[in-house]
């Protein structure tokens, strides 16, 4: 989170401490200082992705092939001038920073609610003052970078320490990012992301030494001075008093100042009047108002603490260097194998949540840009509850009687008060002889074994008796059927024209470029189509989720937006389906995918009928809402679906071999 408003303040009154600096000249001189060490810079990715994320839309549900061609673009720009980059993740919502959790997330819900309240009057996407990042885009960044050959971390901990860890262990030539914590710690210099020129690889420098002069304090009084400021540990209400009494003392207010401004000039000077040593921490601890908890700004002091490093204000034997606090015996699960190889896959980037749910059987989802005034489409969190409950009894041994441990769930959708988290039981999906177990679908080997992992898989989506047709399908377009036939079968307000204009993205999308896509353009949004993009999106990393709990029956490459959606795209098909288009127009004349769109609608429709669900269709025309204007609807579209299922693309490879390499389908 950083410190409210220190970037801005160094940015305004301590100039001399925002450098401008050229990257290739400050790794040229690294490669002169340290001739064996190859310069590295360590990049928050998670204060980076909204300035990554720059195609024009951002509102249809993400524009995955633009965005993967502007990260390969980042990463050479880098990799010419000879500089690694090493990436890296939160991984977790540490249990102090859960309250300022929650408050952005019900704040973004009100920014949602505006951008959809924007989008119904105006039928076109807000500016870019109103950004926000499309629904999973750092989960899908994480993995982009991934497929692109970086070095990728998740964390066990806060981002912000383990980054400014790695990059003084590892002596990086800096830190790339937007946080103003990096200020604080005492580690590799800060370099901005927002200030960030990629052509030329020019940057603003932060730097802690100038900062320091300008208030006339040392490097080992910044994080008092970040405590003193309010921060993750220490809050900001307790510290209103402390603030007031700064300000009546102060040689420094200035009326031009805002006031946050002379807090933090007021804050420095009277830290500066005050000897470092513990007897001076325990003194302002006993001065605060911090109730019963009169170790908050030890605590907080101590998290700016990297590993080896030790401050005047605490003691030597008082520092507990931060390490990952979760020990293996207070885990949800016990299997030290099952528990080890969780954590590796986890730390490397390579599964989705499943070590949350094993270590604190506790998982969290951000928001998505839905549509709160939506009532026929459930909040995304609700739609794939049911496939999380069947992924959770996959993870979690059940104990004695059969009993699951309940999975805490911090989702965000329109009704949850996030006031505590929703207490969820795990449910067995649906198998002949019961779900295999955790060790045998992780570390067993061979045919037998490839089949479980795919049947527990669609178990999980309660599609475990289609395995057959979905074995002929491509693994990219396998998958999106799955999640295709299980959101249909979920929601029950979904139409024909829905999965018409899902049915078309993935057939079109084959073989255009980035560049194609990004010249695409919408003469108008509607805000359901918006809804059901992010819906899709969401339902992405529930694959990826059932994927990695199931022993990857799927390569987690397999399962990317890019490969199966583009938001422009499906608000174009969305839009032209439920006004009535010719499906020749709908596929974009290409009579080749006629069949194959003929032969996925037909196994979708077989799904739902097995489970009682009849696709009714409801064109809604180009009113953007629910009425009875509408066309002639195409005949072809209402063709009854056959009875034989021929595979759209089909697999030569016999048998469940997805996560393998594939030879390409049948090409149209």
């Amino acid at each position: 989170m950083g410190i409210k408003g220190l970037q801005g303040f160094v940015a305004r009154v301590c100039p001399d401490a925002c450098k401008t600096v050229d990257l290739r000249e400050v790794a040229e001189k690294h490669r002169i200082d340290h001739p064996d060490f190859p310069p590295v810079i360590v990049v928050d990715a998670m204060s980076c992705v909204r300035y990554w994320y720059t195609p024009e839309s951002w509102v249809c549900g993400g524009q995955w092939r633009e965005y993967l061609a502007i990260l390969e673009d980042f990463i050479k720009a880098f990799m010419a001038a000879g500089i690694k980059l090493v990436f890296y993740f939160d991984g977790v919502v540490e249990e102090k920073k859960r309250d300022e959790w929650i408050k952005r997330r019900l704040q973004n819900n009100k920014e949602i609610a505006r951008i959809f309240q924007f989008i119904k009057t105006h039928r076109k996407q807000p500016g870019r003052e109103m950004f926000i990042v499309p629904s999973a885009l750092p989960t899908f960044t994480r993995f982009a970078l991934k497929s692109l050959g970086q070095k990728t971390v998740c964390t066990l901990q806060e981002a912000d320490f383990e980054v400014a860890a790695y990059g003084l262990q590892h002596n990086c030539i800096g830190i790339l990012g937007q946080d103003s914590d990096y200020l604080i710690y005492n580690t590799c210099p800060y370099f901005s992301i927002e200030k960030l020129s990629l052509d030329r690889l020019v940057t603003v420098m932060y730097s802690r030494e100038d900062l320091c002069r300008a208030l006339g304090l040392s490097l080992t009084h910044l994080p008092l001075f970040a405590c003193l400021l309010g921060n993750d540990v220490v809050p900001e209400s307790l510290l209103e008093r402390f603030w007031r009494k700064c300000l009546v003392t102060s040689p420094h207010k200035n009326n031009s100042y805002n006031r946050r401004t002379n807090i933090l000039l007021a804050v420095a000077n009277y830290i500066s009047k005050v000897p470092c040593s513990y007897s001076s921490l325990k003194h302002l601890e006993e001065m605060l108002p911090l109730g019963s908890d009169k170790t908050l700004l030890h605590r907080g002091v101590e998290s700016y603490l990297l590993p080896g490093q030790q401050s005047p204000w605490i003691p030597p034997n008082l520092t507990s260097c931060q390490t990952f606090s979760l020990q293996q015996q207070t885990a949800v699960c016990q299997d030290k194998e099952i528990f080890q190889l969780a954590k590796e896959q986890h730390i490397q980037s390579e599964n989705y949540t499943i070590f949350n749910i094993l270590s604190k059987g506790e998982i969290e989802c951000s928001n998505s840009l839905e549509d709160e005034c939506d009532t026929e489409i459930p909040g995304q969190a609700l739609i794939y509850r049911p496939a999380r409950q069947h992924i959770y009894s996959v993870l979690l041994e059940s104990g004695k009687g059969g009993a699951y441990p309940l999975v805490k769930e911090w989702f965000v959708y329109f009704g949850n008060p996030l006031q505590q988290p929703e207490l969820i039981q795990p449910v067995q999906p649906s198998m002949p002889g019961g779900t295999p177990n955790l060790k045998t679908l992780w570390f067993a080997k061979g045919p037998d074994v490839e089949k479980q992992r795919c049947s527990t898989f669609l178990a999980c989506f309660h599609l475990q008796d289609r395995m057959e047709e979905l074995q002929a399908l491509e693994a990219p377009v396998a998958a999106f059927c799955c999640l295709l036939a299980y959101l249909m079968m979920q929601v029950s307000s979904l139409s024909l024209e829905d999965l018409n204009a899902f049915v078309a993205v993935i057939l079109c999308l084959k073989g255009k470029s980035a560049a194609q896509l990004a010249g695409l353009q919408l003469a108008q949004v509607d805000s359901r189509g918006v809804h059901l993009g992010a819906v899709f999106v969401r339902g992405l990393t529930t694959l990826l989720m059932a994927n990695s709990a199931c022993g990857f029956p799927f390569r987690m490459d397999d399962l990317m937006p890019w490969e199966v959606f583009d938001g422009k795209l499906f608000q174009e098909k969305y839009q032209q389906s439920h006004q009535g288009c010719s499906l020749e127009e709908l596929l974009e004349g290409n009579e080749s995918l006629y069949t194959p769109f003929q032969n996925l609608k037909s196994f979708i429709c077989k799904a739902c009928t097995a489970k009682k669900r009849t696709i009714q269709s409801r064109p809604r025309g180009n009113g953007f809402i629910t009425g009875t204007q509408q066309r002639e609807f195409n005949p072809r579209f209402q063709q009854t679906h056959r009875s034989s299922f021929v595979p759209p693309y089909h697999n030569q490879m016999r048998g469940f071999l997805w996560r393998n390499p594939q030879p390409q389908g049948k090409k149209y």
